[in-house]
């Protein structure tokens, strides 16, 4: 029985996010699997992928000053959640990524239970959210 996602949709990912340039292609795999893992304690059993409009949110903190571009590590996080979580890549409509690097102050208003595991876990860790309301907050 084929059972449809509830979102908004939350989970962490352990880990420093491979970027998209990574020369080792094994290592790209092993990143997207590795995201692809973390997702399914979020997910009904015997889901399918949405065929509606989306968008995900990339929260990471890394434990050190990041080395490289915050954008390198998007599309491989995309591309792992492609046929898993939504059907298609243009379904997704809005992509907010941010690194919250140690010493850089920050304070989010009202963690879910899952952000705050991700800000007090053992760095670095990758917080994602999807959701099938791109305009969410917009208005």
């Amino acid at each position: 029985m084929s059972v449809e996602i509830a979102f908004p949709l939350e989970f962490c990912v352990p880990g420093t996010p491979v970027s998209l340039q990574a020369k080792r292609a094994d290592s790209r795999t092993a990143w997207k699997d590795r995201v692809r893992r973390a997702s399914q304690a979020s997910l009904p059993e015997g889901h399918f992928s949405t065929i509606n409009p989306i968008a995900i949110t990339l929260f990471y903190f890394p434990a050190a000053e990041m080395q490289g571009g915050i954008d390198n590590i998007v599309k491989p996080i995309l591309d792992a959640l492609c046929r898993h979580i939504y059907f298609d890549d243009r379904q997704v409509e809005r992509v907010w990524v941010q690194k919250f690097e140690p010493d850089k102050v920050f304070q989010f208003s009202s963690p879910s239970a899952i952000l705050t595991s991700a800000i007090e876990a053992d760095k670095p860790p990758l917080y994602v959210q999807i959701s099938d309301d791109p305009t969410e907050g917009l208005i």
